[in-house]
């Protein structure tokens, strides 16, 4: 079986050179996370049915009040709109997380996608996280309560915005993690900036089937 190779979007940083354990030296602090699976669920929330199998298959509530979270362990469920959802899983649980959903929604109106290939994630923490965000966004921070989650601007790219681990988990296309990332330090550097040692210690790149 051919093997594809998944590649951080940011790997052109080295971040993990630069990564320390974050420690007070610094205001603020953050790291690309684990690569992850991504799953765009779409159907209609107000049908009891495909919420329902929905739930069961992921093992999560799906949310279905506006700009809210839900999560359970290392899977979580992102509202969108009142029929499309982001699923965030562990990578190595992507199939099996698609097969759960394609046999409980089995009959039901309802679309799964994997987009994999067109998420990352980066965990902003410490101090003067909040002030960063106040300088890259034009959400009012103050707003954003735990399980909630918006979609909202980071200088001129787009990103959905929740608080994780006591701090902020921005999720955004790879296509825009250059420039993100690059907002984002000049944003910190002001305060003191630091890259955060990852969760897992793997390298950047890793084989799937």
């Amino acid at each position: 079986m051919s093997k594809s190779l998944m590649q951080s979007p940011l790997h052109h940083f080295d971040l993990a050179k630069q990564a320390v354990k974050p420690d007070g030296r610094h205001g603020v602090w953050a790291g690309e996370l684990p690569l992850a699976g991504y799953i765009a669920l779409r159907g209609d929330s107000a049908t009891p049915a495909f919420v329902e199998a929905a739930s069961s298959a992921l093992g999560v509530p799906l949310p279905v009040t506006p700009c809210t979270l839900a999560q359970s362990g290392a899977v979580k469920v992102a509202w969108i709109s009142p029929d499309e959802w982001l699923v965030v899983c562990p990578r190595e649980k992507l199939g099996a997380t698609i097969a759960a959903l394609e046999r409980a929604l089995e009959g039901i109106r309802s679309q799964v996608v994997d987009n994999s290939g067109g998420y990352t994630q980066v965990l902003l923490t410490g101090a003067n996280a909040s002030d960063v965000l106040a300088h890259c966004t034009v959400y009012d921070i103050a707003h954003l309560d735990p399980g909630k989650v918006v979609g909202t601007t980071f200088g001129k790219s787009a990103t959905l915005l929740h608080r994780q681990d006591r701090g902020f988990c921005l999720i955004f296309r790879r296509s825009f993690a250059d420039y993100l990332w690059r907002f984002m330090v000049r944003a910190a550097t002001p305060y003191g900036f630091g890259v955060a040692l990852r969760e897992d210690a793997s390298a950047a790149e890793r084989e799937t089937a």
